[in-house]
């Protein structure tokens, strides 16, 4: 009696924790996980949830920050964390939005990335885990980086 007992405890445990982990399944695996997927689709355009949770790139030389030139600062779309401003941006003519400085590198998290057969360094935001971009050690001084980001990563809040 006592050991039907237990397995119906085990039972009952284990079903209300397969519940959970199916709730939990929606919500991104993030830094910030405070997100879930049906919250970003709703909230983001159908480009900005391929780029920042799909790792997706927009075609070169289409994004809306390519050619802006006003003075402000550019945010992560999907939680709002700073990253860079308008004076550390430059035309780098590789059709993206380019930056040769992070507002705080603690922001940006960077890691290997292998895809398409070539290595690069994948840039995320440090919060929430959106993909931003990429960077190069071929930018300008003074850190000799570039920093070239999806606009469709980022929001502009004009100063």
């Amino acid at each position: 009696m006592f050991r039907s007992l237990k397995i119906i405890v085990f039972i009952l445990l284990v079903t209300s924790f397969s519940g959970c982990s199916q709730q939990s399944a929606n919500v991104k695996a993030r830094p910030d996980s405070t997100y879930s997927e049906s919250e970003l689709r709703r909230r983001l355009t159908p480009e900005q949830y391929q780029i920042t949770q799909e790792k997706a790139t927009e075609r070169p030389y289409s994004g809306a920050y390519v050619n802006n030139h006003e003075v402000g600062m550019y945010f992560c779309v999907v939680c709002n964390t700073p990253l860079f401003l308008s004076d550390t941006k430059f035309d780098s003519g590789c059709g993206w939005p380019s930056f040769f400085k992070a507002i705080d590198n603690k922001n940006i998290i960077e890691s290997k990335d292998n895809s398409l057969g070539m290595t690069r360094t994948e840039i995320t935001c440090a919060k929430c885990g959106a993909h931003l971009g990429h960077v190069f050690n071929d930018g300008p001084p003074p850190t000799g980086l570039r920093y070239c980001l999806n606009s469709g990563s980022m929001i502009f809040i004009k100063k």
